[in-house]
């Protein structure tokens, strides 16, 4: 017979849980480039378009009628829009970082 599990005190999950309040974090985010979501929604285009657009065209003009590679071509596209949001999303970290450090400073 399985044992019930038991869950934590709500006192131990809110000790865990970060000590910065929900109103700070909603600051933060509309301090922040207003530009997130606009990112997020482009990078998901891109995600969706890039691979199907290469995987015909590819099959069309590049390996006339090659299936298989054209799903390569395909599989590369995705993976380059991926490294294209980390590589934005590491940037953005950085500038965001280094403001923050700017603002000690002052």
């Amino acid at each position: 017979m399985a044992r019930p599990t038991r869950c934590l005190p709500l006192a131990l999950l809110s000790h865990t849980m970060s000590k910065v309040a929900p109103a700070q974090i909603v600051k933060q985010a509309e301090d922040g480039s207003g530009n997130v979501l606009a990112k997020l929604l482009g990078f998901s285009l891109a995600l969706a378009v890039a691979p199907i657009g290469s995987y015909y065209l590819s099959l069309t003009y590049l390996w006339n009628g090659n299936a298989t590679w054209a799903a390569i071509t395909a599989v590369v596209a995705a993976n380059l829009v991926f490294v294209a949001f980390i590589y934005v999303a590491l940037q953005d970290d950085r500038r965001e970082r280094a403001e923050r450090e700017a603002k000690k400073l002052q």
